[in-house]
């Protein structure tokens, strides 16, 4: 399993057209084979800070994912609404524990 997790800070003129575009990735991107889990949810207190996690089953579902249509209009929408800052990183292997 692949972990997708990190933050994304949106200038603040632009938190409604990221909120926006999320919400139609989050639809796409859960419906894609190898998705296990997909969220892109605005932190509390921190109107232009996003948080991203991600879980999917392999290398191949993420790299696909990268290549799907809503990917490009998704991309497109941050740039529209301008990225301040980007710390996404990608983490390998490993079971889920239940805490």
């Amino acid at each position: 399993m692949l972990i997708v997790t990190g933050v994304i800070e949106i200038a603040a003129g632009g938190v409604e057209l990221a909120r926006a575009a999320a919400v139609d990735m989050v639809a796409e991107t859960l419906n894609e084979p190898g998705c296990i889990l997909y969220e892109f949810s605005q932190v509390l207190g921190q109107e232009t800070r996003f948080r991203v996690y991600e879980e999917w089953q392999d290398l191949a579902a993420l790299e696909a994912h990268f290549a799907t249509p809503h990917m490009g209009r998704f991309r497109a929408a941050l740039a529209k609404a301008g990225v301040v800052s980007r710390e996404v990183y990608r983490r390998e292997g490993g079971d889920k524990v239940l805490l």
